[in-house]
């Protein structure tokens, strides 16, 4: 429940096409609330064509403080962005921006850490595992390189978009901290399965992966939150593998966006 609003309410947004399906306004406004600021986070529903204007002209509200970024707008808002962190310069990508003192953006992006957090809290240990991650996307890209870093073998990216696909695999490569190499939608001979694409979302989508490949010995992971169990999710956990839901992820990341929110220092250190 929001307990303050007034005409001293900092404001928060969210930004996305569609916007319906986001869970974080009510439950980051609460959270910033606990912490006793007199703030609270609103939906907005901003179409890419429309997406430059409209940060440029939310960035004159000297009442709002931060946005949360969401789908299709993490790669595009980046360049508002005067200062980011190291993640969202490789990533070219952010999910969330902050206002600094002097009134530009500093940004960051939490999807990637977030989600390996929580493969972690589930139990997956990823150190020396062979991953196979569908999604080249903002969340696919942001996970790719968490996961890059988290300490597994090897990293299978699968895309339809092969151009999007294979500057990010080239991109990881160059990390040199594990194999990076080209997947499909057969699981076979890999220890986590991860879909960070949105198919899944409709009644009618396709599978991501081939469920017949499945093992019980995999762990297997989705980023979608509505529905909550995907079909990749229900055939995952009939045949008794460890999973990981898109609410899981929410979770994580929503914690890390909020104390991000939270900060006050400008982050000098960060600034291209």
């Amino acid at each position: 429940m929001i307990e303050k609003l007034d005409g001293a309410t900092r404001l928060h947004l969210v930004i996305g096409d569609p916007i319906a399906q986001v869970k974080s306004p009510g439950g980051v406004s609460q959270m910033l609330q606990a912490q006793g600021r007199n703030a609270i986070v609103l939906p907005i529903h901003v179409a890419p064509a429309d997406l430059d204007g409209f940060l440029a002209g939310a960035g004159l509200a000297r009442n709002l403080d931060g946005v949360i970024v969401t789908v299709p707008h993490k790669f595009a808002a980046y360049p508002f962005c005067g200062t980011a962190s190291e993640r969202s310069h490789f990533l070219a990508a952010v999910n969330v921006i902050r206002r600094t003192q002097d009134g530009t953006w500093h940004g960051d992006m939490f999807d990637g850490i977030g989600y390996v957090e929580a493969l972690r809290d589930k139990g997956c240990a990823l150190e020396g595992r062979r991953v196979l991650l569908a999604g080249a996307g903002g969340a696919g890209s942001a996970i790719a390189h968490a996961l890059a870093l988290s300490g597994i073998a090897t990293l299978a990216l699968h895309d339809p978009d092969l151009d999007r696909r294979n500057a990010l695999a080239t991109r990881l490569a160059g990390l040199g901290t594990c194999a990076i190499t080209t997947g499909s939608t057969d699981p076979a001979d890999f220890d986590v399965v991860i879909n960070a694409t949105p198919v899944g979302m409709n009644a009618d989508d396709p599978l991501p992966f081939d469920i017949g490949r499945l093992t019980k010995a995999m762990f297997v992971g989705d980023v979608i939150t509505r529905p909550e169990i995907t079909p990749l999710i229900e055939a995952a956990r009939a045949l008794g593998c460890g999973t990981v839901i898109g609410a899981d992820m929410f979770a994580k990341v929503r914690d890390l966006m909020v104390r991000f929110l939270l900060e006050t220092d400008d982050p000098v250190e960060d600034q291209d």
